[in-house]
């Protein structure tokens, strides 16, 4: 309701995505970033330490289905060596022909 707000978003890695989307979407959201760094499940729980990899897939599939009516929606994916650069084929392949913009984010490890 701020005057010349154009854009409320929200980066998420989906877990509890769908179970706060419709107040999040009433507030205003119109876009979302998922960060979603594979498409193999057991390592998408590796990574985000905890179970809910089918949730996050969930909320990437009703979004990306349009039933959300939101008007931006990004991937952000960072590629690892030796984790999931041999997914990056496979990423462009699941978005080609989906109104989504995918960014191919480069691992940068800040441990000295």
């Amino acid at each position: 309701k701020l005057e010349g707000l154009k854009t409320i978003a929200v980066t998420t890695n989906g877990i509890n995505l769908t179970r706060l989307l419709p107040r999040l979407k009433e507030a205003g959201l119109n876009a979302i970033n998922i960060s979603l760094d594979t498409l193999v499940p057991a390592k998408f729980e590796f990574i985000v330490r905890r179970k809910g990899t089918n949730l996050s897939f969930k909320a990437t599939v009703l979004i990306l289905a349009g039933m959300l009516c939101l008007l931006y929606l990004q991937v952000n994916c960072v590629v690892m060596r030796g984790f999931n650069e041999d997914e990056v084929l496979d990423f462009v392949d699941f978005t080609k022909d989906l109104p989504l913009d995918v960014r191919f984010i480069e691992y940068m490890p800040f441990d000295g």
